[in-house]
């Protein structure tokens, strides 16, 4: 069997990349992120792929892995090798899980994710408001994330968060020391909600980028009370190509509560310090961005041989996505938390896919299946009504 073509092509917001081979098989992957330029710096890699087994997944990945980056690059490398086992799996009969050494829980844990509700503003209870709403959700989650801080307009709201500016524009493009005022006002925030869920629903925020290290100690020792699952990306994070692992080790070091970062990060070389100096708790690799699933997993050992714990990110990543997400939480070692639940970007996603459970989540768990590669397939009739003129060879 040989590549004989790499496609891309954006989906509703969702670029999908889609590998092609001489006996007819074909393998499915998606960038996690929801921009058009995607599709030029996939071509790119088409290259070095043509011509080879997609078989042998980690031969392929080591002619284009090193010549990733930082999104888009590590995200173009990413979706082509979650295509790679996609397709192999399809070609051996087996689900993914069983290429990547096979599953050792029967169903995965994830939490919200994509799966949020409006908010009328910034008080402690409309935090409060909104934890009722989502402990209410059908998908019966037990645990739930919430942005707060700089990872929430309420940097810009709040009056007098701040001792610095207050920005506009890019996502979460605010940073700099909070005032006592805005440092009380979070924390209220974070009481009324675990008020709300109590200790039947475990609580995680997602509070940055953009904390200073002793707003940040600050912050985590006020809250160690509330035993939370754990603050992500204080100091760096979402849309922040690197982690200052010697800023974040004195963050952990200060506090029982438990410190995550790590969803920009491609490859595993960029955990070696965050994970070997145990300067974090929790660590949330993205599939579609650390460089696939097998990366991640070997991410996932590492860490579980230095006691951090292993929370995968995935909000972006749609259906195909979530897909491979459960694929491979269905295979990591008992470090493993949940992984952040992923929705499709358009509600007719769930209608050109064939393979996935009604509902999908229950009890806040996903059931692990059996069928080949993803077990999510692409339905190219349904799908092509959806696809730009440009694309229009796609599924050819």
């Amino acid at each position: 069997m040989k590549i004989t073509a790499v496609k891309c092509a954006v989906l509703g917001t969702n670029p999908v990349v889609r590998i092609v081979t001489d006996e007819g098989i074909d393998g499915h992957g998606v960038v996690e992120s929801r921009k058009y330029y995607l599709k030029p710096v996939v071509g790119f890699y088409e290259q070095y792929l043509l011509g080879q087994d997609p078989t042998e997944v980690e031969r392929v990945m080591l002619r284009i892995r090193r010549m990733g980056g930082t999104k888009p690059w590590g995200s173009a490398v990413s979706a082509i090798e979650i295509a790679l086992w996609d397709l192999a799996g399809k070609a051996a009969g087996l689900p993914v899980h069983r290429l990547l050494g096979g599953r050792v829980r029967d169903r995965v844990r994830v939490y919200n994710g994509g799966v949020r509700f409006p908010r009328k503003g910034h008080r402690p209870e409309d935090f409060a408001d909104v934890m009722r709403q989502m402990k209410a959700a059908p998908q019966g989650f037990t645990i739930i994330k919430q942005g707060i801080g700089f990872h929430d307009p309420m940097a810009a709201e709040v009056e007098g968060f701040l001792y610095g500016e207050v920005r506009t524009g890019p996502p979460h493009p605010s940073r700099g020391p909070m005032t006592e005022r805005g440092l009380n006002h979070a924390v209220e925030c974070v009481h009324a909600m675990k008020e709300v869920l109590g200790d039947e629903v475990g609580l995680a925020l997602d509070c940055g980028p953009g904390w200073t290290v002793p707003d940040a100690i600050r912050f985590a020792q006020r809250l160690e009370p509330l035993n939370l699952l754990w603050l992500e990306d204080l100091l760096a994070g979402d849309y922040v190509p690197y982690a200052d692992a010697g800023a974040y080790r004195e963050v952990t070091r200060a506090t029982s509560t438990p410190i995550h970062t790590g969803e920009q990060l491609y490859l595993r070389q960029s955990f070696l310090e965050l994970v070997g100096n145990r300067a974090v708790r929790v660590i949330g690799p993205d599939p579609c961005d650390v460089g696939g699933l097998a990366e991640l997993k070997w991410v996932a050992e590492y860490a579980d041989m230095h006691g951090v714990l292993m929370a995968p990110h995935g909000v972006g990543d749609g259906v195909l996505g979530m897909a491979a997400l459960v694929q491979v939480s269905a295979t990591l070692p008992d470090n493993y938390v949940a992984f952040e639940y992923p929705v499709a970007s358009h509600d007719w996603w769930y209608d050109i896919v064939e393979g996935l459970p009604d509902p999908i989540v229950r009890d806040g768990h996903i059931e692990v299946w059996d069928r080949p590669g993803l077990g999510v397939t692409l339905v190219p009739e349904a799908a092509k009504k959806y696809l730009a003129d440009e694309d229009r060879d796609f599924f050819d």
